[in-house]
């Protein structure tokens, strides 16, 4: 019996003692074997640190190897290039301190990859839950409510942005990520892919939303329509400070036109490179752009800038947290 490849689970912990134990709990009961699990708390002030160590022993005789530590705050870039120096895995598994893995998750991302080698990444659909881990709605806002009736982030993100689709061929590629993130939580990476892309730069703080844009341009994302992880909705989610996550996003998408301006273009992505090229300004008036987002939202207008000598059209979503290209 052959024996399946080793998964790193990693997890950056912060401020989450009420949450990070049914988080751990979670991935204790994957079907899934191979595992090693590493836990890195960025600088708790609460006991979310204690509350780990009292699931050690369990979690020394469930994975294969355990690795629990307690650093100073220094932010997910940081947190997430020690986990790249610790993980022997093939595979990484990211998940959040206060989020839920689905019993088969792991099992059913690993074996996608593993029949799947133009594919670097894998993900499920995300449920939502509450405080009390009770499965709850939003609304187009992203609140959780009881009238409404969006169940998960596929259907939230194919409403708020009609253009997407979760299911079609375009599904996590370059061109349509270039202006929002709209990959769910819980994904699986292959851990080679860091040797083409690199380590997480501290210029594009957006950790996650750059590991994408990144393993865009190697492989394909590949979506499974199947619930496989359960995303927290509380007052701290980071999705709610609107400001913080729009001045987030600005730095790391201006720092990827950074890239994208040195990069070879007709050989790394063939399909847009002409659309990048004519997309320059973009660049000169993203930082307009984005900073007045903020503004944008209040007025809880459509907001439309109109073509400039001819070129794409960037439209605005009410109620949505990002630009999007339109042609």
């Amino acid at each position: 019996m052959s024996i399946k490849p080793l998964v790193s689970i990693v997890i950056p912990a912060y401020n989450h003692e009420k949450y990070i134990k049914e988080t751990i709990k979670s991935l204790i009961n994957q079907t899934y074997e191979n595992l090693e699990l590493i836990v890195i708390d960025d600088g708790s002030t609460d006991n979310t640190f204690e509350k780990l160590q009292e699931l050690k022993q369990e979690c020394e005789e469930r994975f294969v190897r355990v690795v629990f530590q307690k650093k100073e705050n220094e932010g997910t870039c940081k947190t997430y290039n020690q986990f790249l120096n610790i993980c022997n895995g093939k595979y990484i598994y990211d998940i959040a301190s206060d989020d839920i893995s689905a019993h088969s998750a792991i099992e059913k991302e690993v074996d996608f990859l593993e029949n799947n080698n133009e594919f670097v990444i894998c993900v499920g659909n995300n449920e939502f839950i509450d405080i009390n881990s009770k499965k709850c709605n939003v609304n187009l806002k992203f609140q959780p409510t009881i009238s409404g009736q969006i169940e998960n982030f596929k259907d939230y993100y194919e409403i708020v942005n009609p253009d997407i689709k979760f299911n079609s061929e375009d599904f996590g590629t370059y061109k349509t990520l270039i202006f929002r993130n709209y990959i769910p939580n819980g994904v699986l990476i292959k851990k080679s892919i860091f040797e083409k892309i690199g380590k997480y730069p501290e210029e594009a703080p957006l950790e996650d939303y750059w590991l994408l844009l990144q393993a865009s341009k190697y492989g394909k994302i590949k979506f499974l329509d199947d619930i496989l992880y359960y995303y927290r909705l509380h007052s701290s989610n980071s999705i709610n400070n609107k400001t913080r996550l729009n001045e987030l996003t600005v730095k790391t998408k201006e720092y990827e036109l950074e890239l994208i301006n040195h990069a070879n273009l007709n050989e790394m992505l063939p399909d847009i490179s002409e659309y990048m090229k004519k997309g320059y300004f973009f660049k000169k008036i993203s930082r307009y752009i984005f900073f007045k987002l903020e503004y944008f939202q209040r007025l809880n207008n459509i907001i439309i800038i109109y073509k400039f000598i001819g070129l794409p059209v960037f439209k605005r979503i009410k109620n949505g947290d990002d630009l999007y290209y339109k042609n």
